[in-house]
């Protein structure tokens, strides 16, 4: 979707290391932590229980999301400045991918441009979704591969195919309507992901608190914010861990909060 697409880009946070997990030889990324491990079992757990919402052709995905990302900019002066660029929207998106996406933003709708088709990682339709394997170590491969094509060596990235899986897994958590199944796989593969650890308070863009399964990269880290008691993903920040142009440690560069989701039967339409 859009939005994760643009999550993604400026996906780049981080923070004090937290977790418990096991030592890793120098140089080398430790496993997930097990408080890490513990919180998206739960979560997967929580999904995997969830009713299976019956998709039929000619539906569309529904989200609702709250929040910001930021964005360098020059001044007249040479001088560089942090602006934040508002990302509320709604958003409809076909489950085939047959027809145009519909979002709204400040009251204003506009269907983009051209159709969504099957989709990618980086743009998944729920047809997509619900075709990815439910597998943990499968479905992580089928991300850090994709990861890897587009990330690893020789690509000129700085992510690396660890991160970027985490970030992957992080924008198909919030598509909206995700099948159980494909949701509770997601959360056991990221458990699988070198590196990922907790952090015991996260505040969403919505200001709603939370425990958060996180992980930091290049002095930035990226959070999944979860409710202690019910395990639901409330929203996504990233965090600065270290200086930079970006602004100082403990900036917040980014933060979303999923305010709802789920299956519609029309482009527009908020309840389900």
């Amino acid at each position: 979707m859009a939005l994760g697409t643009a999550m993604a880009a400026a996906a780049s946070v981080a923070v004090l290391s937290l977790g418990s997990g096991s030592p890793a030889a120098p140089g080398k990324v430790p496993p997930a932590s097990a408080a890490s491990v513990q919180l998206l079992e739960r979560a997967a757990l929580v999904a995997a229980a969830t009713s299976q919402t019956k998709v039929c052709a000619g539906q569309y995905t529904y989200i609702k999301m709250v929040g910001h990302t930021s964005v360098l900019s020059e001044t007249k002066t040479g001088e560089m400045a942090l602006l934040r660029q508002d990302e509320g929207m709604e958003q409809w998106t076909a489950v085939d991918g047959s027809a145009q996406t519909l979002q709204r933003r400040n009251g204003s709708d506009a269907v983009l441009p051209g159709t969504p088709g099957q989709g990618n990682l980086n743009s998944p339709t729920y047809n997509l979704l619900d075709g990815l394997p439910t597998d943990p170590e499968a479905q992580l491969k089928h991300i850090s591969d994709d990861a890897e094509e587009n990330h690893g060596a020789g690509s000129e990235s700085t992510t690396g195919p660890h991160q970027r899986a985490f970030v992957t897994i992080g924008d198909l958590l919030r598509t909206g309507g995700t099948p159980p199944d494909t949701t509770a796989a997601l959360y056991r593969a990221a458990a699988l992901i070198p590196g990922v650890d907790i952090v015991p308070d996260a505040v969403d863009a919505a200001g709603r608190h939370g425990v958060a399964v996180a992980r930091t990269h290049d002095g930035e880290r990226i959070e999944w914010i979860f409710d202690e008691s019910t395990v639901r993903l409330l929203g996504e920040r990233t965090v600065l861990v270290e200086d930079n142009a970006w602004g100082k440690a403990g900036t917040v560069v980014t933060s979303v909060a999923l305010i709802d989701s789920g299956i519609v039967d029309e482009a527009g339409q908020t309840n389900y």
